[in-house]
């Protein structure tokens, strides 16, 4: 029965990746180490099974800790009188403290399985939106990958989108400078001072400008509106009134 236990428990290991990292003299003292494939601050998970009965996390802090359940208990402590001498004499009466101890298990076969459990709760479950580094992915990565397929290739895609996008822009502004170009070879636009060529302009508000010598060309529409006032002043009655 423990054979089979031993098997399904390391089994259950090795799905898990985690390594054993014991040392001959760990080994030897009934310690077993092992390596969890998470990372946390910077450095992988390690935990550690020992033969005093007790399972700790090897990293994480300023030394190891105990990862026992625990449970409480109550402690009785004597209460003493002090005479003129300070000499303390027991007076009957007891004060009742509430304490806690962790539950040993004394077991391996029994430890391994607390510890791939407890592991498998905190570590792997608990803590999967903070791996680093990890073969693992969050919760919400998982999710919107079963939705919308893979959170790399969407990413791909993006970027494949920006491109074509700018793209798309690039050719937008050759088929305006075409045009342009067209409409001022045709003469539909006035020319306010006489120039030879226009490679290098700039259109803005129904006028083009060219960048190399200021010349600025306006459209004969523009030009016209351009002519009419924005606002007319009238006087009614003695007062005076601006109209736009």
């Amino acid at each position: 029965m423990n054979i089979k236990k031993e098997k399904e428990l390391y089994k259950q290991m090795d799905l898990l990746q985690m390594k054993e990292i014991s040392t001959y003299r760990q080994q030897k003292n009934g310690t077993r180490i092992f390596q969890l494939p998470i990372k946390k601050y910077g450095q992988y998970i390690e935990v550690g099974s020992f033969k005093s009965g007790y399972v700790r996390r090897m990293n994480g802090g300023y030394t190891p800790y105990q990862l026992n359940k625990t449970e409480k208990f109550d402690h009785y402590y004597k209460l003493y009188d002090y005479s003129n001498d300070n000499s303390p004499k027991f007076n009957g009466n007891y004060r009742k403290h509430e304490c806690v101890k962790r539950i040993l298990i004394p077991n391996e076969l029994d430890r391994l399985e607390y510890l791939i459990a407890f592991c498998l709760k905190n570590y792997y479950i608990n803590q999967a939106n903070e791996i680093e580094n990890g073969k693992f992915i969050s919760k919400w990565q998982h999710e919107y990958e079963m939705k919308n397929g893979s959170l790399d290739r969407v990413r791909e895609l993006q970027t494949e989108n920006r491109k074509l996008h700018l793209q798309i822009t690039r050719l937008k502004e050759e088929r305006d400078t075409i045009y342009l170009n067209q409409k001022y070879n045709n003469g539909d636009f006035l020319k306010c001072e006489d120039t030879d060529c226009m490679t290098n302009f700039k259109y803005s508000g129904g006028q083009i400008e060219n960048m190399e010598n200021g010349d600025i060309f306006v459209h004969e529409q523009h030009a016209y509106w351009n002519k009419i006032p924005n606002s007319v002043q009238v006087i009614v009655d003695g007062h005076r009134y601006n109209i736009k």
